[in-house]
């Protein structure tokens, strides 16, 4: 029990996503085992740099056959030969997917016919509201409706796979935007609009394990070092540099969700190998009916029948 009030003090005090939470968690943990996943195929979103990279090598490690979907070929293809140096003789390639086009994410759903566990890490935080080609603001195409349509089209070849979305801790400060889920009203902020469409994540998991009748599950990294964060908040990494978690240890509960056995509980928001509460204050909390209007109208943008 004081283990497990110590825990709580962390996650509530933010501590715990730091890199002392994590090595204060780790020694409870049982490491994965090289050939857990062997013959499963995993696929990785937004895997070119930081967690989604950090993800493919450790699902690599772990047996599976990688797929690194990116936005570049040519800038994903360093990221894919880091993974096969750590990782020599694993099976890993490059495809493309672009989260925020609504064409690409149809063109590379259409290369698999069989996937064991889909990671949705792509993310983005712009600097003003700008539009995808389809019509609607990116952080919402990349963090939601891309990885929505993903899964739907990806739905035959999951059989009983695992599907996880890498959320944020951010999303803690958001309630849903169930009503302006393009982010069309009021002063638009990129930080903001990145933790309106990673709380749209967590409140969408548990109705996402009901339609897919998958094993769905959200999480969130801490803090950790990435590329994107240097680029997106870099006053925010030079105030917490020293604290901050490496890439793989960001992309740990990710991982254990793909691979562990027996399968985590589904429809749950995870950090560190444990479930954590969706909401710290109450103001955030939205009802079943604003959840449910959010996924009817992401699956009626993406084209899908709610």
């Amino acid at each position: 029990m004081i283990a497990a009030l110590a825990d709580i003090v962390l996650d509530r005090t933010a501590v715990g996503y730091t890199r002392l939470g994590y090595l204060l968690r780790r020694p409870q943990w049982r490491p994965g085992d090289p050939g857990s996943l062997n013959g499963k195929v995993a696929l990785v979103t937004g895997a070119g740099s930081g967690l989604g990279q950090a993800c493919a090598a450790e699902l690599a490690r772990l047996g599976a056959s990688v797929v690194m979907l990116v936005r570049d070929l040519g800038r994903g293809a360093p990221a894919r030969d880091d993974v096969l140096a750590r990782v020599p003789g694993a099976d890993v390639r490059l495809a493309l997917c672009d989260l925020s086009s609504l064409a690409s994410v149809r063109a590379c759903a259409a290369e698999f016919d069989r996937v064991d566990v889909l990671i949705h890490n792509a993310g983005t935080l712009p600097r003003e509201r700008t539009e995808t080609e389809d019509g609607h603001e990116v952080t919402l195409a990349t963090h939601v409706l891309g990885p929505l349509l993903l899964t739907e089209l990806l739905r035959p070849a999951l059989g009983d796979g695992r599907v996880i979305f890498m959320s944020s801790g951010g999303m803690y400060t958001q309630a849903l935007a169930a009503e302006d889920p393009e982010y069309r009203t009021g002063t638009y902020r990129g930080a903001v609009a990145y933790a309106r469409t990673k709380r749209m994540q967590v409140e969408l998991t548990p109705l996402l394990a009901q339609r897919w009748g998958l094993a769905v599950h959200s999480c969130h990294p801490g803090w950790a070092d990435t590329p994107g964060l240097s680029g997106s908040l870099p006053a925010f990494r030079r105030m917490t540099r020293p604290f901050l978690r490496t890439a793989a240890q960001g992309a740990d509960t990710a991982v254990w969700l793909a691979a562990t056995e027996p399968p985590p509980p589904a429809g749950r928001f995870w950090h560190d190998r444990l479930p954590r509460p969706e909401h710290l204050l109450p103001r955030t909390r939205p009802t079943g009916a604003q959840v449910r209007k959010l996924l009817s109208y992401c699956l009626e943008a993406i084209g899908e029948t709610p």
